[in-house]
């Protein structure tokens, strides 16, 4: 430190710094250990896991926690208002993106006994869950946790109180994931009017609503906790309106990279559901069609159509026998 503050920030030293974050850690440690779990008790009942879920679950979910709580953006959150900004934006949106592509949902209903897996569908399908997770509610419920962080004393208090800083860190984490898991899951755990077309007009428009929080931030003429970052500005930092609308920007291009990727995902699993479904299709219509090709069969080949001048009696019919069907 240079005279009580953090050095300026170089690439280099945003590549080292690093400090430990025990509560993150252990949510870290204990998501990853459910999900190996999981993963081993599958394969162990001679099933499979697909790879690209377990590194999205790992790297994307619990890597994204990792930077955000452990990286040069906690080790500068409390100088600079653009690191708390990408926190905070990573923890709600990155995040469970990441974890929701791993399907823990699915993954516990495969590995549990066969009464736990009954009674994980019975929490997906209970009165509260399904409230929470209502597309729109949960929609709303993002949007209002970004707005409550910055514009009430939330986001001053919690820079000022340790045990407040992680629950607010839980609460970002929580509120991302009660939109983006339930409709990435394999399990059915939304209405059944949300088809796949639907999921993905619910996740464009969560996509606009999740720029909000950044457009605002970037334009407020007020600064979020402007008391403490006056008071523990740095000398060589940018003045703070102009850090603030930095990280308004972050919050505004990583909210807008996210929902690329969503989509993506929603997209691809609405073509394998498709598939899915066509397959079951040709496979009821050649069940279906199979004993009437035998009955077929069996009965020899049917009589051809004789022409209408070999069956017909009169005298036109005659004269065509007489002379042939081309004379």
């Amino acid at each position: 430190m240079v005279g009580g503050h953090l050095p300026e920030p170089t690439l280099g030293r945003l590549l080292e710094s690093w400090r430990w974050d025990v509560p993150a850690l252990v949510l870290v440690g204990v998501l990853g250990g459910l999900y190996g779990w999981g993963v081993a008790r599958v394969h162990g009942r001679g099933g499979t896991w697909p790879l690209g879920r377990l590194a999205a679950f790992v790297v994307l979910g619990l890597g994204t926690i990792v930077v955000a709580t452990m990286s040069a953006l906690a080790v500068y959150d409390h100088e600079l208002f653009w690191p708390a900004a990408v926190q905070n934006v990573g923890l709600d949106l990155l995040a469970p993106l990441g974890l929701a592509l791993g399907d823990p949902l699915r993954l516990a209903v495969e590995a549990l006994p066969e009464g736990g897996a009954r009674r994980v569908r019975r929490v997906l399908t209970g009165r509260l869950v399904r409230v929470l997770t209502f597309p729109l509610v949960s929609t709303a419920l993002v949007l209002a946790t970004e707005l409550t962080v910055y514009f009430t004393p939330y986001f001053a208090t919690a820079l000022r109180v340790g045990w407040l800083h992680e629950l607010m860190y839980l609460h970002l984490l929580a509120a991302g994931c009660l939109f983006v898991l339930p409709v990435l899951t394999r399990e059915q755990a939304l209405p059944a009017w949300c088809t796949h077309p639907v999921r993905a007009a619910l996740v464009f428009l969560d996509g606009v609503v999740d720029a909000v929080p950044g457009l605002v931030v970037m334009t407020h003429g007020t600064l979020i906790a402007g008391a403490w970052y006056l008071h523990h500005a740095p000398p060589w930092s940018p003045d703070v309106h102009h850090d603030q609308q930095i990280g308004g920007g972050a919050m505004l291009a990583i909210a807008e990279l996210v929902a690329l990727p969503f989509l993506l995902a929603i997209l691809a699993q609405w073509v394998r559901a498709e598939r899915a479904q066509t397959a079951v299709l040709d496979a009821r219509l050649d069940g279906e069609l199979a004993p009437v090709v035998r009955t077929a069969d069996a009965a020899g080949a049917p009589e051809l159509v004789r022409p209408w001048w070999e069956t017909e009696a009169g005298e036109v019919a005659e004269r065509v026998r007489r002379r042939g069907p081309g004379a």
